[in-house]
């Protein structure tokens, strides 16, 4: 953003702040002295910061203080608050960056978008707790807006950087996340959060660099990673989080014809189980109760743990079909907010109705969800064609696979996690910001276009905007 600011105007306002904080440190200086004032003033200074370098840094920002604020970690208090100044600030400048710039598109999926905001709201005027359900609509607009506008703007036209960075920021959370883990400190907060976190991002990403890589060091370093992501999914017994990892992984496998590494990672799996079995057979066992089950008996079946809250968001469906009850409220006499506080929204990974597809015909009801279900629809449709040109081409080189395979694993994991339409949750914020980013990248790199002009045999190819090996 520096570059459309004047020198003369940045040095005439550094020199007005400076004088201002001179005075009120001469005027005020209990202000200074308060860890609370003081921690607020570095706050507004990080912020302006990442204003100042927005197309390079505020995505990152927005991503860590929202992963922040779900963290199991002292530092999590502070950004339950701060997370949603960050975002209405990327959203609004975001806004101002494209309504000067006029070079982004608008299309079908960004009017769908904002459909399904009016739709939140008409179900938030009929809930039995609308102060709630509006706080809910307007977090749900916060996140479209900046999604449409930020979050594009720190991708197009960067999209290497982009990626190396990306890349880069996994590695480094996978790492982190098993330090803590290997010092018994749950850092997700509880293991639905980690096989999440894990599921969705990381060990899509992963796999994408991987196969990317020209590098044999690096390649080789991502591919560690990549094996300590996956023993950290396996950790958590997560059924929901192994069955998106193994389905996003497996079909990116197959896409780019990999069916040796397909075959190869199967019968790893198998020998380590089968070596489990032999060696430590209550492994096996307990495991087999924890995530086929989750402790409840085979004869139940395998969903039984989810039946509970599937029954209740059907019957609650039945009560209140058209409208619902408005988001992050029930029908129920309690008060949702009472518990989680005035900034607090569904941090991690929660099952409250067993689905987030159940949950959002829950909470905007059928005529409600028609806007969301169509975005996911268009989603799916823009993926299933993204698969085609990888599979035609036998090459992973573009940004856009990388986010397919990643919105696909997010949508597999979402039928069984209900964290999709929940704002305040990492997961949420990080699956609709390269929602609107995918969208982008499929229709600027015209990737209908390829699949009409390869050949089915084509040699591997390096797509336009791809992503780069580090």
């Amino acid at each position: 953003m520096t570059e459309r600011i004047p020198k003369s105007l940045m040095v005439a306002g550094a020199g007005f702040a400076a004088l201002a904080l001179a005075f009120v440190a001469f005027s005020r200086p209990g202000y200074f002295t308060n860890q609370s004032y003081l921690a607020g003033l570095i706050l507004i200074e990080f912020l302006i910061a990442a204003i100042w370098f927005y197309q390079r840094v505020f995505f990152p920002v927005i991503i860590v203080a929202f992963l922040l604020a779900g963290v199991d970690l002292p530092v999590g208090a502070v950004w339950t608050a701060a997370r949603w100044l960050f975002l209405a600030v990327g959203a609004l400048v975001g806004t101002l960056i494209l309504l000067k710039d006029r070079g982004y598109h608008f299309g079908l999926f960004h009017a769908v978008a904002s459909f399904a905001v009016l739709g939140a709201l008409v179900s938030a005027t009929v809930s039995r707790y609308p102060g709630v359900a509006l706080l809910k609509v307007l977090s749900v607009f916060l996140l479209f807006l900046y999604g449409g506008t930020g979050a594009r703007v720190a991708v197009i036209g960067r999209e290497n950087r982009f990626f190396t960075g990306l890349l880069l920021g996994c590695e480094i959370f996978v790492g982190a996340t098993a330090a803590f883990h290997l010092v018994g400190i749950e850092v997700m907060g509880n293991p639905n959060s980690l096989g999440a976190v894990m599921a969705v991002v990381a060990a899509p990403l992963l796999l994408w660099g991987v196969l990317v890589e020209e590098n044999p060091r690096i390649r080789r370093r991502r591919g560690a990673l990549f094996a300590l992501c996956m023993y950290l999914e396996l950790s958590s017994h997560s059924r929901a989080g192994l069955a998106a990892a193994f389905c996003a992984c497996g079909l990116l496998c197959l896409a780019l014809r990999k069916y040796k590494m397909f075959v190869e990672g199967v019968i790893i799996l198998i020998i380590l189980l089968a070596a489990t079995a032999i060696f430590r057979p209550e492994v096996i066992t307990s495991m087999t109760s924890s995530v086929l089950y989750k402790g409840s008996s085979s004869e139940q079946g395998i969903l039984a743990s989810r039946q509970s809250p599937w029954k209740t968001a059907i019957e609650s469906i039945k009560e209140h079909p058209w409208f619902g009850t408005g988001l992050g409220t029930t029908a129920e006499e309690s008060d949702p907010a009472a518990e989680q506080g005035k900034y607090a929204s569904n941090t991690g990974v929660t099952t409250e109705n067993g689905s987030s597809y159940l949950s959002i015909l829950h909470g905007v009801g059928v005529l409600g969800s028609i806007p969301y279900f169509l975005l996911l629809m268009l989603l799916m449709g823009r993926i299933i064609r993204t698969l085609i040109v990888m599979r035609r081409s036998s090459s992973a080189a573009h940004g856009a696979f990388a986010l397919a395979i990643v919105i696909l694993a997010g949508m597999i994991h979402a039928v069984f996690e209900d964290w999709l339409l929940a704002p305040g949750n990492y997961l949420s914020v990080f699956f609709w910001s390269i929602a609107f980013v995918f969208v982008d990248l499929t229709s600027r790199s015209m990737l209908p276009s390829f699949v009409a002009s390869w050949p089915s045999r084509a040699r591997p190819r390096t797509v336009p905007g791809a992503a780069p090996t580090a």
